[in-house]
């Protein structure tokens, strides 16, 4: 029974952030043009259509469509199993551990998803001030995010279980 619950936890936490996160491209690819950009809270947050054929903040971005794909699914094919692996050993009593690790899951797979349809990634949250802009995220891109976030949390403080 506890086996069932922890991969339907995992199974639960995947899923919602690739279905959130593949709904939301959807509707950034059905309704805005490459490189429209809709202002939301003007001079620090807008809806900004791009792609991103490289790795987290643009890596390989400049090397060949192949390479880039090559790499990227190899990676994320052993970054699956460590998350995997770390997901299956952390004790019941982590519960926000474990749910840090599904979220880095299920964003993993929803870029995954997006690198092999498209080969690059579909962002649309843009965040700056001014000129000065973060590179632009997506859904899957948060989740993995706030679960590293979690991650590092724990890293540093050996939280008690909870």
């Amino acid at each position: 029974m506890m086996f069932e619950y922890k991969y339907s936890k995992l199974a639960f936490i995947a899923v919602l952030v690739i279905v959130l996160d593949q709904i939301t491209k959807f509707i950034i690819l059905k309704t805005m043009l490459l490189h429209d950009s809709i202002p939301v809270l003007p001079g620090f947050f807008s809806l900004t259509h791009i792609h991103n054929p490289g790795g987290a903040f643009g890596f390989l971005a400049g090397q060949s469509p192949d390479v880039r794909r090559m790499i990227f699914l190899f990676v994320s094919f052993i970054a699956l199993c460590l998350i995997f692996y770390l997901y299956s050993t952390t004790p019941r009593s982590y519960s926000l551990l474990a749910t840090g690790f599904a979220m880095i899951f299920g964003g993993a797979v929803g870029n995954l998803f997006d690198r092999v349809r498209f080969g690059e990634v579909v962002d649309f949250l843009d965040f700056y001030v001014g000129n000065l802009h973060w590179p632009a995220f997506n859904v899957a891109d948060s989740a993995i995010s706030i679960g590293m976030g979690i991650f590092v949390f724990h890293l540093l403080f050996k939280k008690t279980p909870g």
